[in-house]
């Protein structure tokens, strides 16, 4: 799937649920979102035939997302089934780690061997503030038992967030030290109605990197444009076992080599995350439309996919776009 810009379309990004268990700071409101419907949400059934007509038109890579995907009731089964769809190469998750422990052994069974864990804080106090309540313990029991049962490779995704985390920074690029980890610190975006809070709290990688060039050497990682790394830019401290990685959305932006889609969890399909313009899928799928139908919808989401999105650093300003990030899909 080649778009007007000559991007190759080839990365789906699927949310199993706008549920979560958490109510990170950066990402809902303190009161949480008002959640859609049981019979709103897309069932999984819907989403395999999605999946598999997006394969038929080229796409090889799906990540699982939410929402926290782990509280969805099935999706063990459902990633099973995944690996059962002819042409899909690459099966991946993104987890906030609360209840990976007890979900690890059975997702890497099921033909999961790559997960993504959110993770903002190592310290407990902190953590708990900025996601309401989580339980830091548990997800570094989940990072530990993602790390026995042999997932490769684990990234932990960190925000970095002026005035909250920039202490930490040399604390997770640390991990990577003796862990085959690969630490990704993600710039904050502002997103929803949350997205006016962040910028003043919005801290750009080049800082983060600086930070740690002080401390450590840093070696670029030679042929980092693989398949899995998607826009991170990787480096390595000098004898380190894992890697660092930079993920720029705000200060550099990646819109030229973007070949991804989104599925929501209300059926849309989203072709930019940071621009409001989606495709209805569910409707269609529910009136009983041909998968020739439901590939020419996935078509003009394609065709409607822009050059970059609007989201800009100016005079410190973020402009935002209207969904929170839980009801697009991480």
């Amino acid at each position: 799937m080649i778009d007007q810009y000559n991007r190759d379309i080839n990365y789906l990004r699927v949310s199993v649920t706008d549920r979560c268990n958490l109510r990170c700071k950066y990402c809902m409101p303190k009161e949480g979102l008002s959640q859609i419907g049981h019979n709103d949400i897309l069932r999984y059934e819907e989403m395999l035939r999605v999946i598999r007509c997006g394969v038929r038109l080229g796409i090889s890579k799906v990540r699982i997302t939410g929402g926290e995907p782990l509280a969805r009731r099935g999706v063990v089964d459902f990633i099973s089934r995944l690996k059962s769809v002819p042409g899909l190469a690459d099966i991946s998750l993104t987890t906030n780690g609360v209840l990976l422990k007890q979900f690890a052994h059975d997702l890497f069974a099921a033909g999961m061997k790559r997960i993504n864990i959110s993770l903002d804080s190592l310290n407990k106090e902190k953590y708990a503030s900025i996601t309401r309540g989580g339980d830091l313990h548990a997800v570094l029991a989940g990072i530990r038992e993602a790390d026995r049962v042999g997932f490769m490779p684990i990234k932990i995704n960190t925000v970095a967030i002026k005035g909250f985390n920039d202490d930490e920074i040399l604390a997770f690029a640390g991990h990577t030290l003796d862990k085959p980890y690969q630490i990704r610190f993600i710039e904050l975006m502002p997103l929803g109605d949350v997205g006016g809070d962040n910028n003043s709290n919005y801290l750009s990688n080049d800082v983060v990197m600086d930070i740690i060039r002080r401390a450590y050497p840093l070696e670029e990682v030679n042929g980092k444009k693989n398949k899995v790394d998607g826009p991170a830019r990787l480096y390595r401290i000098a004898g380190g076992r894992g890697e660092i990685g930079f993920i720029s959305p705000v200060s550099q932006h990646f819109c030229q080599a973007c070949n991804r889609l989104r599925l929501t969890a209300d059926g849309h399909l989203r072709a930019c995350l940071l621009l409001d313009e989606e495709v209805d899928l569910k409707g269609p799928l529910r009136d009983g439309c041909s998968d020739r139908e439901l590939e020419d919808l996935i078509g003009q989401a394609i065709k409607k996919k822009p050059w970059g999105h609007t989201m800009i650093k100016e005079e410190r300003h973020l402009r935002k776009c209207v969904k929170e990030m839980a009801t697009i899909g991480g």
